[in-house]
């Protein structure tokens, strides 16, 4: 194996606990979360919030994230809107929610520095 595909398993094993987060998230989104009704306080709700922290910032810090905003989650809140911070991130999540290892880098030959590998865009027909 090379260079690249060492990375890219190192990512595909340090992302694996995020992901299995997003599976069970996103499992409780469409089989729990329904029964409940639309009863969250703030917006999005306690689960799209939790999800969105373990996306951002791990299943650690993001879990915690989530708990402490169902432990607001009281008669008593005022409610709102209330987003995760966004954080800047070398990786990308896909449509299911999956988070994914970061774009490849490949050094720029006029300069030498590394420049992030663009892929050509679609464009749509008027």
């Amino acid at each position: 194996m090379n260079r690249i595909q060492w990375t890219r398993l190192a990512w595909v094993a340090a992302l694996l606990p995020r992901n299995a987060c997003v599976v069970v998230l996103r499992a409780y989104r469409a089989v729990i979360s329904p029964l409940y009704g639309n009863v969250c306080r703030y917006h999005p709700s306690c689960s799209r919030y939790a999800l969105e922290a373990i996306q951002q910032y791990g299943v650690v810090r993001g879990s915690a994230m989530g708990a402490w905003r169902i432990a607001r989650c009281n008669p008593w809140a005022a409610g709102g809107i209330d987003d995760v911070t966004e954080r800047r991130r070398p990786f990308v999540v896909n449509r299911f929610g999956f988070v994914l290892a970061p774009i490849p880098q490949q050094p720029h030959p006029a300069v030498g520095t590394a420049r992030p590998v663009l892929l050509p865009q679609r464009t749509r027909k008027a």
